[in-house]
């Protein structure tokens, strides 16, 4: 582990900022991205979603079409999608497809985030949705693929979940973007450490990150997103927090099994604000937000992305530049 400082952030932590495709529309997550890079965030992950969680988000862009206008209007930061799920809703080959070009327009500023992905993302196209053991084999086949595509030779592929045909792409990077893989628990750590370039985890759980570095993560990124809601006072920020992310207070089960926004709504009707601001900070205190971040460096991680809840973007970034960045060395 590097160096420490008072905190006991090591050297080498980063803070990144989080674009939440579900609350923002796709000309203001262009905006919010602009603005971190100009506040001193240098990376960002978007969320890849069909479906807001919940119906009073509101919104749901198409990422990929969001990243082309961060690409064009950024000039530093780092973006990737936090997670693109190859299940239904996205072939493989469209996620390579998308991924090289998205290279292409800002290249080694992108890195491509997978996972296994929710209903609620997936039930839309009228396939059945399988099992976790099935998602991740359907995530690791889909990895092999996209590789394979972005050498630019022609792939024909018949696997257990997927089919290629003399699949071809001609708009390439020069080099492939980094993958990186989501992981809520230890068997999809150890994929992650086995087949990718990077981990991405929800939780500040030591043993996903020991189980990763065991199955061949070691010096690879480890990324993690923390939520928290910064607002003028405490009980602002968890009366924000409780409108517009009561997920957070849903139990972990359900969020990758429930099929639509409305049935997210009657799950979130019993959630109260204490039950949500037992996984989000809320506030002004720069002290409790850095408590959380802290906790992810104390599991292993190296880079978290903050996902600042609701509309107020532009007070938090000045929060974050003025009480949390200076206090990390990497930033």
């Amino acid at each position: 582990m590097a160096s420490t400082d008072a905190l006991g952030t090591p050297e080498r932590l980063e803070l990144g900022y989080w674009l939440s495709s579900e609350e923002h529309d796709a000309r203001t997550l262009v905006a919010n991205a602009v603005a971190a890079e100009a506040f001193g965030f240098g990376t960002a992950m978007i969320s890849d979603h069909f479906h807001p969680w919940v119906p009073e988000q509101g919104q749901s862009a198409f990422a990929w079409t969001v990243l082309g206008g961060i690409a064009t209007a950024t000039r530093k930061l780092r973006v990737g999608t936090g997670v693109t799920a190859p299940i239904h809703r996205l072939h493989p080959m469209t996620i390579a497809h998308a991924a090289a070009t998205v290279e292409v327009m800002m290249p080694g500023r992108f890195f491509l985030g997978l996972g296994s992905g929710e209903r609620l993302n997936e039930q839309a196209t009228g396939e059945r949705w399988p099992a976790p053991k099935e998602r991740r084999a359907r995530l690791e086949e889909a990895l092999d693929v996209i590789r394979r595509l972005w050498t630019g030779r022609p792939v024909s592929h018949e696997g257990e979940h997927f089919t290629l045909e003399r699949a071809q792409l001609f708009t390439r990077p020069a080099s492939p973007p980094p993958i990186v893989l989501a992981a809520g628990g230890k068997q999809s750590a150890r994929l992650a450490g086995r087949a990718a370039d990077g981990l991405v985890g929800v939780h500040d759980d030591p043993h996903i990150v020991e189980a990763f570095e065991a199955s061949g993560g070691t010096g690879k990124p480890r990324l993690a997103q923390v939520h928290l809601c910064w607002a003028p006072s405490e009980a602002e920020g968890r009366r924000t927090a409780r409108h517009w992310w009561p997920i957070a207070g849903i139990p972990e089960p359900l969020l990758a099994e429930l099929a639509t926004p409305s049935q997210f709504a009657a799950a979130a009707r019993a959630v109260t604000e204490d039950a949500v601001a037992e996984h989000v900070t809320c506030g002004p205190d720069p002290e409790a937000h850095l408590a959380a971040i802290k906790r992810f460096v104390a599991a292993g991680y190296t880079t978290v992305y903050l996902h600042q809840i609701g509309p107020e973007q532009c007070g938090f970034l000045q929060f974050a530049r003025k009480e949390l960045l200076p206090r990390l060395p990497a930033n």
